[in-house]
């Protein structure tokens, strides 16, 4: 196991992604937040708390259940109805760990399920590489080359009581 980012180092990306969010929309008027659960969540709204702490704008994020969407798994889910509106906005997709590009293309099928935004945009803490789909983050963390045998592992506090970036 090797620790690739460090709490400190997850901060400092966040808040870089942050200011490239902010000047890629030139502001924050018509950007929401969807964070895939569970860690794309969590960054997420963490997220928000950085872009009102940055521009004093209350952006509005939820979370998004992938599951009902993927089509790599069964589930029993249902889809849902997001507790925010899409529909002509900017909607940044967060996530933790950016890998094939499956989980990216079910939480895409999941918003377009709830509206029509104005654009799909994607911010990841850790880019890994493998991509099966074509599908890129607009803002990333940190790009970690790695082996298909190799696992990435995003624990942050709020779910884990831990905070750092794990290669196995």
């Amino acid at each position: 196991m090797k620790i690739i980012m460090d709490e400190h180092a997850i901060k400092r990306s966040m808040v870089r992604m942050c200011h490239e969010i902010i000047e890629k929309n030139r502001g924050l008027e018509k950007v929401v937040l969807l964070g895939i659960e569970t860690r794309g969540a969590t960054l997420a709204f963490r997220m928000a708390k950085l872009l009102k702490e940055f521009e004093n704008v209350d952006v509005p994020v939820a979370s998004l259940d992938v599951s009902y969407w993927r089509d790599d798994m069964k589930s029993d889910s249902e889809a849902f109805r997001l507790p925010i509106s899409v529909q002509d906005r900017v909607v940044v997709l967060v996530d933790d760990v950016l890998y094939k590009g499956r989980t990216a293309r079910a939480a895409m099928d999941g918003i377009v399920y709830n509206g029509r935004p104005r654009q799909i945009q994607l911010a990841v803490l850790v880019d890994r590489g493998h991509r099966e789909l074509p599908i890129r983050a607009d803002f990333v963390g940190k790009n970690i080359p790695t082996s298909l045998n190799e696992k990435v592992r995003v624990k942050l506090v709020e779910d884990d009581k831990d905070e750092a970036v794990l290669l196995f």
